[in-house]
């Protein structure tokens, strides 16, 4: 009975391996060698990798919460050793990492059958799966890590594969400006990132999680301040938090650093899904999560993540209400989404804050999913004034995508509700500077989130048709304009909406048997470290009485009545009265040229560092290159040339003229010397 306990209930090395290598191995086949497997091959192979790890993530999850299998946190591979410090590869495999592996494996599991059949026509497809797979191997090194040096290696890994999916289009200048863009905005977070991790190693001596954080227990680490300007001592853990969090403003998309975000709708939608809703900008909200520890030393850090958290809650959801383009309307509650997990982390809810991320994580992907079923069927035109009424055309794509956003706007018991909810009571119930603002924000953003949901699928799948179906002349294919169609829309394939039903079913009902634990029970464990004066999740759970009880007690709460409000708004105006939407336009010209210009800050970025970059390296260019490097060879050049010219005329070739020259220099040197003599004889 040991004997099988330790086999089928002590996490393996060896599966562990194979979690994080299949999506590669995959990949690797369906790029290299997608001339010898052909289309289907290589789609077999991403999809085979990518299914085996999302099957044992499950396994692993189960270990985890109901085996009794203890955290697993070894290294598996060394890489470099200098003295007492090393650098390897290992993996810290506890609740919190076999939550982000079961999301990350499912969620793209999901994209991968879904682009079966919305690249089937692209010259890219093997491309596509071959970035996809990696994609996912990139994500769960990173979540899987148990040192800062392979969180880094998987950072720089999935920023890489999202720059060559978000330009996967390479053709398109749009495209290959959205990617750029994303590959420059992130380089300044990790430009933070990397000073974090250099602060971690230089003041703790270590990289390795468990030491790190050991190392924070001690009171004189703890202490530690550091001059960055004379006479005014910062602390060592604030400075290094700030830095580790200006890494995650990159990677989950918070202001400043937010602009690439709507800019990567340019790649195909599956990346959108996979890149929105449980990859890339995730990292950035696990990562902080994780370094919990560090960010429990300082109030200072806490409350900078929470003002950025609540100002990105907000302020990016304004956008989503002007948005014309089906897929930056869902970009932009990413946006949004993504600040309210950031203000969970600012608070100390971090378990609030990754809850968020899991139930996101589903119906997120659904609506982007969701979306991409829509552009198929309208001929890949993405502008929603040219829709309208499809709910009778697509009946599956229309109830999962209302799914979706009813757990979005948290309709009581659906997942969106248990965990966006009790974010904000987390706020209201937190004290620390900043809380007054970012509870203001999470609830205004409660009105805004509800109105863009319902405004996107009142435009989408209801109201009056506004596209115009006609029939190619004689049965011959034809370019139509955008809006104009050769047949009705029609319900997508299987591949696209078998997926979009498995997504709706977690993105309704997974907050009924995890929200207990994972909030209130203590499921995730030494995973998250909270200081007691700051856990305002064990205070919110006092007055906690099940998953149904909250559901009930939701219909009373504010934000619900927030909520309908946003929903009343959007049914008044783009269902029973769309010319509104028109008149309101006019009325708040100031306010709808802000919100559709996105408050300048692209311009703003385009002037100060495109632009300004172009302009002072174009002077440096003149006035340094040209004018100085340029001009001192040049005249260097000039006085070479002019010498060899009088040298060449002195050497003629001619024996006499040597010995004239020898002659006069002889009586040169004699004249000169007796000279000397002279006056020094005088």
């Amino acid at each position: 009975m040991a004997a099988f306990q330790e086999r089928w209930f002590v996490i393996s090395k060896t599966v562990l391996l194979i979690i994080v290598l299949a999506p590669l191995v995959g990949g690797l086949v369906a790029g290299l060698f997608r001339r010898q497997v052909g289309r289907a091959g290589a789609a077999a192979a991403a999809i085979i990798g990518v299914a085996l790890s999302c099957v044992l993530s499950f396994w692993v999850f189960y270990q985890l919460a109901w085996g009794g299998a203890p955290v697993f946190n070894q290294n598996v591979y060394t890489w470099v050793e200098v003295g007492s410090f090393g650098m390897h590869i290992g993996f810290l495999i506890d609740r919190l990492t076999a939550m982000m592996m079961v999301v990350v494996s499912f969620v793209s599991l999901m994209v991968h059958i879904y682009t079966i059949g919305y690249m089937a026509d692209d010259d890219g497809y093997q491309r596509f799966f071959s970035y996809i797979a990696l994609f996912t191997f990139s994500m769960l090194l990173l979540c899987m890590a148990n040192n800062f040096l392979q969180l880094f290696i998987g950072w720089e890994l999935v920023g890489l594969a999202s720059y060559l999916l978000i330009g996967f289009w390479f053709k398109r200048p749009s495209a290959v400006f959205a990617n750029l863009k994303a590959f420059l905005v992130n380089r300044v977070g990790d430009w933070g990132f990397v000073l974090g991790i250099a602060g971690v190693l230089y003041w703790f001596g270590s990289l390795d999680y468990a030491q790190v954080f050991a190392a924070t227990l001690d009171p004189v680490n703890a202490a530690r301040t550091v001059e960055i300007i004379p006479g005014h001592p910062w602390s060592v853990t604030t400075v290094i938090c700030v830095c580790l969090f200006i890494g995650a403003m990159g990677k989950s998309a918070q202001v400043p650093l937010h602009v690439w975000l709507p800019d990567s709708m340019e790649g195909p939608t599956p990346i959108s899904a996979l890149i929105h809703a449980a990859t890339m900008v995730t990292a950035g909200i696990f990562m902080v999560a994780r370094t919990s520890p560090l960010f429990e030393l300082s109030e200072m850090a806490l409350s900078f993540v929470l003002v950025i958290g609540a100002t990105t809650a907000l302020f990016t959801g304004l956008i989503g209400i002007v948005q014309n383009d089906i897929k930056r309307v869902v970009a932009y509650s990413t946006l949004s989404q993504l600040g309210y997990m950031t203000v969970a982390l600012g608070v100390s809810a971090y378990a609030g804050g990754v809850y968020h991320l899991m139930t996101h994580a589903f119906f997120k992907a659904l609506l982007f999913l969701g979306a991409g079923s829509v552009i198929i069927a309208m001929h890949h035109d993405q502008d929603m004034r040219r829709m309208g009424g499809l709910a009778k055309y697509m009946p599956i794509t229309a109830i999962t995508m209302w799914l979706g956003s009813l757990a979005l706007v948290a309709a009581p018991g659906f997942s969106g509700f248990f965990s966006k909810d009790l974010i904000i009571e987390a706020v209201g119930e937190s004290s620390r500077w900043g809380s007054g603002y970012a509870y203001f924000c999470v609830m205004a953003g409660v009105f805004v989130t509800s109105l863009y949901s319902f405004r996107l699928l009142y435009m989408t799948f209801h109201g009056k048709e506004r596209f115009v179906v006609e029939p190619a002349r004689g049965g011959a294919h034809h370019d139509h304009e955008p809006g104009h169609l050769e047949h009705p829309p029609r319900e997508s394939p299987w591949v696209i909406t078998v997926p979009l039903v498995l997504l709706a079913i977690p993105s309704v009902l997974i907050g009924w048997s995890t929200v207990q634990p994972m909030l209130f029970g203590g499921w995730f464990g030494g995973s998250i470290r909270v200081a007691p004066a700051n856990d305002v999740l064990k205070v919110l759970g006092q007055e906690f009485h099940g998953p149904l009880a909250f559901t009930l007690h939701g219909f009373t709460q504010l934000t619900f009545w927030i909520a309908l409000a946003g929903f009343a708004v959007a049914t008044w105006i783009w269902l029973l009265n769309p010319g509104l939407a028109t008149k309101a336009k006019k009325t708040l010209r100031p306010i709808y040229a802000m919100l559709v210009n996105k408050y300048w800050v692209d311009d703003l970025y385009r002037v100060l560092f495109m632009q300004g970059g172009v302009g002072f390296g174009r002077g440096l260019w003149k006035r340094g290159d040209v004018g100085v490097i340029d001009g001192a060879v040049n005249g260097s050049s000039w006085i070479v040339a002019r010498t060899a010219a009088v040298v060449r005329w002195v050497q003629s070739g001619y024996l006499y003229h040597y010995a004239f020259a020898m002659i006069v220099g002889l009586i040169l040197l004699l004249g000169g010397l007796w000279w000397t003599v002279a006056r020094i004889a005088a």
